[in-house]
């Protein structure tokens, strides 16, 4: 089948990476393909004739988001209505990539695909947006869920915490904010199995197995780091409450989705995000 990949981030490079070679990829970056312009996606969808679109473009900047409203709607909700109409008129299928930011946290079970959203920024309401648009009646788009995404570049929690282990003396993170880390690569392999799996239209969810706190993730990162001689030395972390560390944007405390249905239909027990941050941090140290 042919795919088209589009943005140009972490997601969207691996889902190219991983891509098996019985099938055909067409990437679009941004700067190839600005899914703001509903005309030039026309255009593209026409000249491509895809049988599977990724849509891996979004607005992630998400404490700038509560100061450009408008621009993370246009790209994270509105450009998504387009991509859907041109879906359609093509007659191939969307899946397109959302967040554990549609939900508010306040859950006290990992999220089912079925739970009430409620997000508590600009970022997680445009995302919502763009959901509602693959998900009309009748339709075949996929929307996947995922949170907590890094890999061996591109801006990431994984990166920033390398840079900042070596550069400071101590660092501090929050450690009430609970998700699930979860790497590119697992992420496209999640992608590819659907599509392979001609998975029925709907909301599936995907992550590394297990639960971390932001604080926890971090502790991991420098010890995983130090075996693999990636840091010169470990540092203090100190584990601090969000309200100690204000952002613009609310963030859910709790966003942990539950993805054992996903993980049932494409026969995959998954793996734990400790294992995969080991994999991810033996790329870096080859790289």
């Amino acid at each position: 089948m042919k795919v088209l990949v589009l943005g140009g981030g972490q997601i969207a490079r691996a889902v190219a990476k991983a891509a098996p070679s019985e099938h055909e990829i067409v990437s679009r970056t941004r700067a190839e393909l600005d899914i703001v312009d509903a005309h030039a996606v026309s255009r593209t969808f026409a000249e491509v004739r895809p049988d599977w679109v990724v849509n891996a473009a979004a607005y992630t900047a998400v404490d700038l988001a509560e100061d450009q409203p408008a621009q993370a709607i246009a790209v994270n909700d509105t450009a998504v209505a387009s991509l859907a109409r041109a879906s359609e008129r093509e007659r191939c299928r969307l899946l397109h990539l959302s967040t554990d930011f549609v939900f508010d946290g306040n859950s006290s079970r990992a999220y089912l695909t079925t739970d009430r959203t409620n997000p508590l920024s600009v970022y997680g309401a445009s995302k919502l947006g763009g959901e509602r648009h693959v998900l009309t009646p009748g339709g075949s788009g996929i929307v996947l869920r995922t949170s907590w995404v890094y890999a061996a570049e591109g801006k990431n929690f994984v990166l920033t915490m390398l840079l900042l282990m070596r550069e400071k003396d101590q660092i501090s993170v929050v450690c009430d904010q609970i998700g699930t880390p979860t790497s590119a690569a697992s992420a496209a392999e999640a992608i590819w199995g659907l599509m392979d799996a001609n998975a029925a239209a709907g909301i599936y969810h995907w992550t590394d197995l297990g639960v971390a706190s932001w604080y926890d993730f971090a502790v991991a990162i420098q010890d995983e780091a130090l075996a693999r001689g990636l840091l010169p030395k470990s540092i203090p972390i100190r584990a601090i409450s969000s309200a100690s560390y204000p952002t613009r944007a609310r963030r859910p405390a709790f966003s942990v989705l539950d993805t054992a249905s996903t993980r049932s239909l494409l026969n995959s027990s998954g793996r734990h995000w400790r294992h995969n941050l080991r994999t991810l941090l033996d790329e870096v140290r080859t790289a």
